[in-house]
């Protein structure tokens, strides 16, 4: 994402997180040696040119678990030292929207709606059986569908701030996320 203000432009970057010294590396090669500030948990550095990036230096959480869901799917896992130790993805077919109009359209919302608490009951049973009780989980992709999962699994979890971009919730998709909840979350604010 990206504002434009000025001749600056403010972006957020996801940093893996075994690459950010490398990071700050590049950054202060590009923009000049920074000025290092830290706020409690909150490191900034500001560069000589105005260029400025800052971030949580928290470590990453050791476990986890992944949660992404989109009408048609589900990906669940479980990852431990930075690896997905459980996982399993799914598919449940949901009808799109229709043009039909009259009683047809709500016989399809019907059968969507149906064909949607379906996922969302095969999806909940796998996060029963893969996230533990107690459990950090970093959600993705159609957010009422991930809160029904999260409601119906009755498993006490604790939501991420993060939100996880994802297209098709399959295995590859899955990898990524882990990733990316691992990651620096840089807030970037830079000559355009």
């Amino acid at each position: 994402m990206s504002e434009r203000g000025g001749s600056h432009v403010t972006r957020t970057v996801l940093v893996p997180y075994d690459r950010l010294p490398g990071w700050v590396e590049r950054f202060s090669a590009r923009h000049g040696e920074p000025v290092v500030a830290r706020d409690g948990t909150r490191v900034t550095l500001t560069s000589p040119d105005g260029a400025e990036a800052s971030y949580a230096d928290v470590p990453p959480p050791a476990d986890f678990g992944v949660l992404l869901v989109r009408r048609g799917g589900y990906a669940v896992g479980l990852v431990s030292d930075g690896t997905l130790a459980a996982h399993k993805t799914g598919t449940r077919y949901v009808q799109g929207q229709t043009k039909a109009g009259g009683w047809s359209q709500q016989r399809y919302a019907r059968r969507r709606a149906n064909q949607a608490d379906a996922l969302v009951d095969a999806c909940a049973e796998v996060v029963r059986r893969i996230v533990p009780a107690g459990s950090l989980v970093f959600g993705g992709g159609d957010r009422p569908l991930v809160s029904a999962v999260i409601e119906q699994s009755r498993t006490p979890m604790l939501a991420a701030d993060r939100w996880l971009d994802v297209g098709d919730p399959k295995f590859v998709a899955l990898e990524r996320a882990t990733r990316d909840a691992r990651a620096y979350e840089v807030r970037l604010n830079a000559l355009a």
